[in-house]
């Protein structure tokens, strides 16, 4: 039942609501919360806690769930030929380097504040509460809708595995529109049922989604065993045209980091490892193993695969929709039959990835639920099964439906940009919470040490993207570059830090978070036009979401004493001493 003060009791006390929002978004939007807020006020509206179950090698196998799904199959093959050349796979190594830096953000926070929020908590204590919201809000839209598209892709694999044409799975319903007619059940019904997994028990998603990617790992152990046995070493320097360019470089540096850049994004998916962490026995110790050991585990299959690729075919031959089927399939040798097996390993990658992901997705948004900024229900916690199983439910449902209906002609480097962006804005909020203490230190030396260095990193993805080559291009490059090192050494030595990790924190401060904006902008600015028309489409959703319900939600509950005063005054991070502390 409504509370009578509350700006949803009736129409009147809505519009009086709606009448005050700029007072509100000038006293909520900044508004901070503290990890001890997180950790015990906010986490208790879910009611019941979450089960501490999951160990390290739990973490390790959803985040190689994760990361590992189908888009490998698909990014290998185009980065390939159209950029780096056999040299994909130092492309997979630099790729590696980067999703490494951002886990190390991520990691940081996770073990300092273990809770299910990921991302949206990290920002929520850095930057307030419209950070947050708005970052929250475009990841659980992304998470659903790659969802949605993956569902589908399963059906195309599935197909593909078996020697039966996807046509025969789906029908087409008359009189709906054009997109929205081809009924796929099987994609509804995968989506649901990995729904009913992750409702009933954490611990047996994690258990299951072990299994899947143990057998997951074997087919790709088998194709590049397949890859290096039947291939020929000189396809690592001989193109299949003569025309072409030749060697192990074809492309130069430019192609191998142009590469880079695209095969980045079949790393994504770690991220949703830091959303179990509320769930992890023990944070200190298992969270780093699991999120920087996935990393590096993916890196190393990443690589075996695409010089398994390279080796089989010149670069230039190399499918750029289906490079490991095709590589395959084409054969006069005997082994047409591997594309099959692609196509059956290519299906558990996206059932694993898909699991990752609706757990993801339903940790986010039973946080933002605690937080207020959506109804209470979506934080609510069953007592039985110690999941968010209203969360979960809802999303679930709501992508079976896209799934269903909707022909999401889409990649997963097509709906990215969220994911990225929030990458960005995690390692930037590492640093700030490093060097500033709300009320007791100046933010303004940091702040502008994050915005000179963002601006710089923009300067140099144009000039990477559009200055012609040339000794030009060189030094706005060489510029660009001298000019981020000195802001960030000097930096380092005129302003001191404020607060050191007590446990686990992302060494060499601030280089390598600087490292890692620095390179999450290249990849940003390496993306389509189509990429960032939904990224802008989705951000205003979520401020219209926001401006007239979220601001008003949490400006209610902190009436109500649900939320505390999280201005800079009231939760100061500097009282460490009273956060709770989870030691090993």
């Amino acid at each position: 039942m409504e509370n009578p003060s509350s700006s949803f009791s009736s129409f009147q006390s809505y519009f009086r609501a709606l009448a005050q929002t700029p007072a509100r978004l000038a006293r909520r939007a900044p508004s901070v919360s503290s990890s001890y807020e997180e950790l015990s006020r906010v986490k208790g509206r879910s009611g019941s806690a979450m089960q501490r179950s999951l160990r390290w090698y739990d973490l390790v196998g959803l985040g190689i769930g994760g990361m590992v799904g189908s888009g490998v199959f698909v990014t290998t093959g185009r980065a390939s030929r159209l950029y780096a050349g056999p040299a994909i796979v130092i492309s997979y190594a630099i790729a590696g380097l980067c999703a490494l830096l951002s886990a190390f953000c991520y990691t940081e926070f996770a073990v300092h504040m273990p809770v299910a929020g990921g991302a949206f908590s990290y920002l929520r204590i850095t930057f307030g509460e419209f950070a947050a919201f708005l970052t929250g809000a475009n990841l659980i839209m992304e998470y659903v809708i790659s969802n949605a598209a993956v569902a589908r892709g399963f059906t195309s694999y599935l197909s593909a595995a078996i020697g039966v044409s996807t046509a025969k799975w789906r029908f087409t319903v008359g009189g709906l529109p054009e997109g929205f007619n081809e009924i796929d059940l099987v994609a509804a019904a995968v989506v649901l049922i990995l729904t009913l997994i992750i409702c009933y028990s954490t611990r047996e998603s994690s258990v299951l989604n072990i299994i899947l990617t143990a057998l997951h790992i074997l087919f790709i152990v088998f194709v590049i065993l397949m890859g290096f046995w039947r291939g020929d070493w000189n396809n690592f320097t001989r193109p299949g045209n003569p025309n072409h360019p030749s060697g192990f470089f074809p492309y130069g540096p430019s192609g191998v980091f142009n590469g880079a850049a695209m095969v980045y994004l079949s790393y994504i998916g770690y991220d949703a490892v830091s959303t179990l962490a509320e769930e992890v026995r023990n944070p200190v110790k298992d969270i780093p193993i699991g999120v920087t050991g996935s990393v590096i585990v993916v890196t190393f299959l990443y690589c075996l695969m695409a010089a398994s690729m390279s080796k089989l075919l010149p670069y230039d031959m190399i499918d750029v929709e289906a490079p490991f089927s095709a590589a395959f399939s084409g054969r006069s040798d005997g082994c047409e039959w591997v594309s099959r097996v692609v196509g059956v390993g290519a299906s558990f990658g996206i059932l694993t990835s898909l699991l990752v992901a609706m757990l993801g997705q339903a940790r986010y948004m039973c946080v933002i639920g605690r937080s207020s900024m959506v109804p209470a229900w979506f934080a609510r916690v069953h007592p039985k099964t110690c999941t968010p199983v209203n969360a979960s439910a809802f999303l679930g449902i709501f992508t079976a439906a896209i799934a269903l209906f909707t022909d999401l002609n889409i990649l997963l480097n097509l709906i990215s940009i969220g994911t990225l962006f929030v990458f960005y804005m995690v390692a930037n909020a590492v640093i700030y919470r490093r060097y500033v203490d709300i009320g007791t230190t100046k933010p303004w030396p940091t702040l502008s040490f994050l915005c000179s260095l963002s601006l710089t990193s923009i300067l140099f993805t144009l000039s990477w993207h559009f200055a012609t080559s040339g000794s030009s291009k060189s030094f706005l490059l060489g510029l660009c570059v001298g000019i981020a090192s000195a802001i960030s050494f000097v930096f380092r030595y005129m302003v001191p830090q404020v607060r050191k990790p007590e446990f686990w924190g992302v060494p060499f401060m601030p280089w390598l978070p600087s490292i890692s904006i620095f390179l999450n902008i290249f990849l940003l600015g390496s993306l389509d036009g189509p990429s960032y028309v939904r990224f802008g489409f989705f951000s205003a959703l979520a401020v219209l979401v926001y401006v007239l319900y979220s601001v008003h939600a949490s400006f209610d509950a902190e009436a109500e004493g649900s939320l505390g005063e999280k201005n800079g005054e009231m939760m100061r991070e500097s009282v460490e001493s009273e956060e709770p502390s989870y030691r090993v």
